[in-house]
């Protein structure tokens, strides 16, 4: 006996319902990372943290990201999708607090936090998947990863001086939206075999193919982690660099937001550009050229010319992202193996990154200044252009959806 269909207008709702709830998740998983940078200078003396563990601090939540990677699609599996990332931002927020409040706490808060932010963030492109979400899902994902970047650079001074100088204070108000996003992203997300049903048949046979026996996979995986590495050794070290140019810490925080907002209308469009094949196989090479002149510009620039060099490499360090996003769900064969790949990708994608605030930061305390970390990280830009190339010119990722019926077209930019 099937299930009654729900109205176009009840769809209509609640697929919109969904849309807003990515958008907050996705809002609140930044703030934990940028609001730490740019404060970075700061956390000897309020928090009491030895400086030769500030680089360490940089890659905290990066390995993180790649430890905990397999943990999102096993909670989904037992809670489903929206109570496991609802889940994930709950504990975010109480990470957030602790680690603010309690100074002893700062460095395993961190880990928990980055921890909680790969869980929900693996999710994410099998919740497009499942609802068949187009490019712009992806994009406004993506969009939201650099606005809460961005609000999270910029508003802790000024949270700070409204708090009465609270350092502690400003750091730990994010935990409020975590906890917004969870309610409304548990209330939304409503995942399963019985809710994907009232969109689609995506009945599968129980195959499973090993992802890590298909190059596709393998070069999704190393496009994301290249790509992820770039951005948290930039926006670890950003504001830091900035201020050996000469600005004063309130000015290099505002370059750093800066840098994130630069980034929104990238994050927004390039899942949506992706989906034209011919677009796609120029933009995939591309991006890691772009990137690598944009380090080169930022690094030899004086600092009066900072604001448009960083501007550009804010929008060309995003566009990345967004395609890595895109791919998860463009190269896979269904939702599940967009849950699958996701956590493939992000969590050895993200344990590579963990690699690159803590190599920038030991470059530049090794040789005193900052050539040697940009020059490292411009090389990483190029092997991004070779590891985007593979990506898109391979097979499809199967990890056993096709079996027994034809291949689904793939979600994002139809």
């Amino acid at each position: 006996m099937s299930a009654r269909r729900p109205s176009k207008a009840m769809v209509a709702w609640s697929t919109a319902a969904v849309m807003v709830s990515l958008l907050l998740v996705s809002v609140n998983l930044r703030p934990a990372i940028t609001t730490v940078a740019v404060v970075m200078g700061r956390l000897e003396h309020g928090y009491g943290v030895d400086g030769h563990l500030l680089p360490v601090l940089g890659a905290l939540p990066v390995l993180a990201f790649g430890v905990s990677a397999p943990l999102g699609p096993w909670l989904a599996k037992r809670l489903g999708t929206g109570r496991a990332v609802a889940l994930a931002l709950f504990v975010l927020a109480a990470a957030l607090a602790a680690r603010a409040l309690v100074p002893g706490l700062l460095l395993p808060g961190t880990f928990l936090a980055g921890a909680a932010i790969m869980t929900a963030s693996v999710l994410l492109p099998q919740i497009v998947k499942e609802y068949h979400g187009t490019g712009w899902w992806t994009g406004l994902c993506t969009m939201g990863f650099g606005l809460g970047a961005a609000l999270g650079a910029g508003l802790v001074q000024p949270l700070q001086a409204a708090l009465g100088g609270s350092l502690g204070g400003a750091l730990a108000i994010w935990a409020v939206p975590a906890v917004l996003g969870g309610v409304v992203v548990g209330a939304a997300v409503k995942t399963g075999p019985r809710r994907a049903a009232l969109y689609a048949d995506t009945s599968e046979r129980p195959v499973r193919r090993r992802l890590r026996t298909q190059r596709t996979a393998w070069a999704v995986a190393a496009f994301f982690g290249l790509q992820a590495l770039l951005y948290f050794a930039v926006t670890s070290w950003l504001a830091v660099f900035l201020e050996s140019k000469g600005l004063s810490p309130a000015d290099a925080a505002a370059m750093l937001a800066w840098f994130s907002f630069a980034g929104l209308p990238a994050g927004l469009l390039v899942p949506v550009f992706a989906g034209r094949p011919a677009v796609l196989r120029i933009m995939a090479p591309g991006l890691g050229l772009l990137i690598a002149a944009s380090l080169l510009g930022v690094l030899l620039a004086p600092a009066e010319m900072q604001l448009p060099l960083i501007g550009i490499l804010g929008f060309a360090q995003s566009a990345p992202f967004g395609l890595g996003m895109a791919l998860i769900v463009l190269r896979s064969s269904g939702p599940r193996t967009a849950g699958r790949l996701s956590a493939m990708s992000q969590g050895f994608g993200f344990a590579v990154a963990s690699l690159g605030p803590l190599a920038a930061g030991l470059l530049h305390e090794w040789s005193g200044t900052w050539a040697p970390s940009f020059v490292f990280l411009a090389g990483v830009a190029l092997l991004v252009a070779v590891a985007g190339f593979l990506a898109v010119n391979g097979p499809e990722v199967d990890g056993g959806e096709t079996a027994g019926r034809a291949t689904e077209p793939a979600a994002v930019g139809r």
